[in-house]
């Protein structure tokens, strides 16, 4: 099966001169849903990070099958309160890594669609990003530590950076609840001089963009991310180095949340990050000076919880577009290269897509990809509408309207505008995955089965053909193969679980399109 495209170009004839003022790019795929609800989408998926709650749950918790959960988190290795945050996926383990990621796009989606959302629905996102920063802000409380997880293996120093809470070996052994964790809690810290550059900085991101997305709304807090923020950067910088290559934290990271790409990527988002919040000229020159010598012009097309180049350049391009930087064009030019490889008939196209029209990177959990990439194309195409500017592609000009319309098209396929006819958020549509790969949806809930389920008693789930038995709205899983083929398998993974970072970016996605439901329809 095959998907395809209509280029429209508009010709502009001026001074005898001809300009292509866009190129619009229309996907067709094979099975169409019709018209989305993006309101209901959006306040599904930002439901869904109350599914991933650990610590003490409130009282207008809205997923009700969830209980409290990791209540001890912290205490036995350091004396001290680590609960709180997000599980990062169906397991129950608390990785720093990706947590900052998912609350730096929670924030960033807030910061650039917050003013598209409904009222009560920005109030949830809000919710949703203190979730993240109450707890990143625990993980960064010591002088010169940092605690990357909850895991378990202790770890000894003069002062740590927390980055995991929980043993992922142990924890993805046994399929329970988090109401019922037994495994060991065990906490990996990093302590100075120890590096931990991607993490901390990564947090500080976090931090920053949070800082933004509260300033209106509570100033008091804002200070407070933003001041933590500062500090935490700091470690980043004056530590540099991987966190996974500390022995004492690499067996819990590795090859979970493993530090693949380099960790120079994260020093540039994070001091970009600290530039927009703070608007203070030291980031400004950290971006300009460290550049080159971080890789900033390596040109990565990639955006994730690894790898943040792509999403990178797009940031830093705002302030190089709307503040006409020409110190900061190295940045622009590499979001423009970076929007062309999306364009499959730009000569410097790169990028795969499925026969449906997927963006697809293998790997596993690809829709991940496709949520990301989305953001950034919404976002570049704001940047872009602002100061009426286009994309040069070489044999091409895309406009703002050709972003948005692949980000559209990847936004119906998730929704359900795709060869399976299936949307792959759990509660949208009328067909949605039934077995996802997630312990606390997948095994009855504590107010159905109050007794006890232990480590081995869950693999009579695990194993069941059954649909889950607590939905968990909103949940984006990890999508199709590049054959645009899903089986409904619990034991898929890379399929079937979902993650909160496929989730953050599709919020400010669906915030967009919630806003401008037909605006295709009205252009064209």
């Amino acid at each position: 099966m095959k998907f395809h495209y209509v280029l429209l170009f508009l010709l502009h004839h001026h001074h005898r001169q001809q300009f292509f003022l866009f190129v619009s790019l229309v996907f067709f795929p094979l099975v169409r849903c019709g018209h989305h609800d993006y309101a209901d989408a959006l306040s599904k998926s930002i439901l869904f990070f109350e599914g991933q709650r650990s610590g003490v749950l409130p009282r207008d918790q809205r997923m009700k099958w969830r209980e409290d959960s990791g209540l001890s988190d912290g205490r036995s290795m350091y004396n001290m309160d680590l609960t709180g945050g997000y599980y990062d996926a169906g397991d129950n383990v608390k990785f720093g890594f990706p947590m900052a990621f998912t609350t730096t796009m929670l924030a960033w989606s807030v910061i650039e669609f917050g003013e598209l959302m409904p009222p009560n629905e920005l109030r949830n996102a809000l919710v949703a990003i203190r979730w993240g920063t109450d707890y990143l802000l625990k993980t960064v409380s010591q002088p010169n530590r940092i605690f990357v997880q909850c895991s378990a293996s202790s770890s000894n120093g003069n002062g740590p950076f927390i980055s995991v809470v929980g043993d992922p070996y142990k924890d993805h052994n046994c399929w329970e609840r988090p109401e019922d964790m037994d495994t060991a809690r065990t906490v990996y810290a990093v302590d100075a001089p120890n590096q931990a550059s991607e993490v901390a900085a990564e947090t500080a991101a976090a931090l920053a963009a949070s800082s933004m997305a509260f300033r209106s709304v509570d100033p008091g807090y804002a200070q407070t991310l933003l001041r933590n923020s500062v500090r935490v950067f700091q470690y980043a910088d004056n530590f540099r180095g991987a966190y996974s290559d500390n022995s004492n934290v690499r067996d819990g990271a590795c090859p979970f949340y493993c530090d693949f790409s380099g960790y120079q990527d994260e020093l540039l988002w994070g001091a970009a990050w600290l530039r927009r919040a703070s608007q203070d000229n030291s980031y400004l020159n950290y971006i300009e000076i460290n550049g080159k010598t971080l890789g900033a012009d390596d040109n990565i097309n990639e955006f994730g919880w690894d790898n943040k180049h792509a999403g990178l350049n797009v940031l830093v391009s705002k302030e190089a577009l709307e503040g006409n930087m020409y110190s900061l064009q190295s940045y622009k030019v590499s979001a423009d290269s970076f929007m062309c490889t999306l364009i499959p008939d730009s000569s410097s196209s790169h990028i795969d897509y499925t026969p449906g029209g997927l963006i697809y990177k293998p790997g596993g959990s690809n829709l991940q990809h496709a949520t990301t990439i989305s953001f950034l194309l919404l976002v570049y195409a704001n940047y872009l509408d602002r100061t009426s500017q286009t994309v040069n592609c070489g044999n091409l000009i895309a406009s703002p309207l050709s972003l948005r319309t692949i980000a559209k098209n990847q936004a119906d396929y998730i929704l359900g505008d795709n060869p399976m006819g299936l949307s792959y958020m759990v509660g949208y549509g009328n067909r949605f995955p039934q077995r996802i790969h997630h312990r606390g949806s997948s095994l009855p809930s504590v107010k159905d089965h109050p007794e006890f389920i232990a480590c081995k008693e869950g693999s009579t789930y695990f194993n069941s053909t059954n649909p889950n038995p607590n939905v968990l709205v909103g949940a984006i899983v990890g999508g199709p193969g590049e054959d645009d083929v899903y089986d409904d398998d619990r034991a898929d993974f890379r399929k079937s679980e979902p993650t909160t970072y496929i989730n953050a970016p599709f919020v400010g996605v669906l915030a967009y399109f919630a806003a401008n439901p037909n605006y295709l329809k009205r252009k064209l």
